[in-house]
């Protein structure tokens, strides 16, 4: 089954912006002095020297200047159960539903990124919070992604009012109203296979155009 044209086109100016922002990442790890080796980043000696200085030292980092920041921590903290209770159901579902409807499942991996702690300007606290916050964050969008890929299976309709945020597989559902190209969209799993070799999922693309600005 062929591509759709309009969707190509769409893969292919992703692609495009995408090829742009590697380039200005590439301008940027080299104003800061980084490489990145795998999934490791490496800074040089001289950039890493230079932001220790502005590391603040831990035992003060604990006494917060805002007493709101401190009340804060506790509801901040007690989304780590639901979390992880989410990437437990998350990792069940695409395992046990995916191969059924012939879904690639997503890569956790590809949402779930923890670089900030190769930062010599952040203390010990302030990654530990980086590491809850990258690992939140990174279910939320590991999570976006499972549910529009079922989403895309199930129900690929627009709605009739524009939404504020869509994901990146929304594009490619039938106009409202629609019914041929519903037809055509419902239950197919060729669509999945077919973005495969341009992006590794619509998710990562989405992820490309919004964290690497």
């Amino acid at each position: 089954m062929p591509i759709d044209p309009k969707i190509a086109d769409i893969l292919k100016r992703i692609e495009e912006l995408n090829d742009i922002l590697r380039r200005e990442q590439a301008r940027l790890a080299e104003k800061y002095g980084f490489s990145l080796r795998k999934r490791k980043v490496i800074f040089l000696d001289v950039f890493r020297a230079r932001n220790r200085t502005f590391r603040i030292p831990a035992w003060r980092y604990v006494i917060p200047k805002r007493l709101r920041h401190l009340l804060s921590l506790p509801f901040i903290y007690a989304m780590a159960v639901p979390t992880i209770i989410l990437d437990i159901f998350l990792f069940v579902y695409q395992s046990a539903a995916f191969p059924l409807y012939g879904i690639p499942k997503v890569r956790r991996r590809d949402f779930i990124v923890y670089d900030r702690r190769f930062l010599d300007y952040l203390n010990i606290i302030q990654k530990a919070h980086c590491l809850y916050c990258s690992y939140v964050n990174g279910v939320f969008g590991y999570a976006v992604e499972i549910a529009a890929r079922t989403e895309r299976y199930w129900c690929p309709i627009k709605a009739a009012a524009h939404p504020k945020y869509y994901h990146g597989w929304y594009k490619e559902f039938a106009d409202y109203g629609d019914p041929e190209g519903w037809e055509e969209k419902f239950n197919d799993h060729h669509a999945f296979h077919e973005a495969e070799p341009n992006a590794k999922s619509r998710g990562e693309s989405s992820c490309d155009v919004s964290l690497r600005v």
